[in-house]
């Protein structure tokens, strides 16, 4: 855990990162009592970042499930967001759905040889996918990736600094999947199996040989 982050935000950050969890699952992560933990998490719910459902697994008592309300999410930064939403609709408003479509692919393009330029030819897959991670994660996007079992890998973004304007233009998230395309290989096969904007926690995509 990055020990640069205040003490009674380190919560928020476990969250975004991890997803839900129970208060003791909060507690392993924090390294405090359940109570220590349940003082944070109350005091985050007062100041409207954090919330808790009651949750029913099969038999025994209701499992108490904390997570990030809209408010917490945006303690992460999104980019230049209100400027940008302006720019796309009046993009979009005076010179159409096409020409938008093409200002995207060309920063999509631009985006893909910045990040060819900081991998080599000699890079195995697992290799360009960690140093990707690297370059997103520099831009807000809070990524790492994990090798799964079956010898794919999964590319997770924790954070999409760029929510606001994928919220009303699409387009961003179809160029980021080409851009990873054109940066790790054309013959793998790369799929979104988890995206913010559909309510996941996290944008993950998987890569396969």
């Amino acid at each position: 855990m990055n020990n640069m982050i205040p003490e009674n935000e380190k919560a928020l950050f476990i969250l975004k990162n991890e997803g839900e969890m129970t208060l003791k699952e909060m507690a392993k992560e924090l390294a405090v009592t359940t109570e220590g933990a349940r003082f944070q998490l109350l005091k985050l719910a007062n100041e409207g970042f954090v919330k808790s459902e009651s949750r029913s697994e099969g038999r025994g008592r209701p499992k108490q499930i904390w997570s990030l309300t809209e408010q917490g999410h945006a303690k992460f930064p999104d980019t230049h967001s209100g400027l940008t939403v302006k720019l796309i609709e009046k993009i979009r408003e005076n010179l159409g759905e096409e020409a938008l479509d093409k200002i995207i692919a060309s920063t999509g393009k631009d985006n893909a040889e910045k990040y060819q330029k900081q991998i080599t030819a000699h890079d195995d897959l697992e290799e360009k996918i960690k140093k990707l991670a690297t370059a997103r994660s520099k831009e807000g996007y809070m990524a790492n990736y994990e090798k799964q079992d079956d010898g794919s890998y999964l590319l997770v973004e924790n954070h999409c600094p760029i929510c606001a304007a994928a919220k009303i233009c699409q387009g961003f998230c179809k160029a980021e999947l080409q851009t990873f395309k054109t940066v790790l290989g054309e013959d793998l096969k790369i799929k979104r199996v988890n995206h913010i904007l559909a309510g996941a926690h996290r944008c993950a995509y998987k890569i396969e040989a």
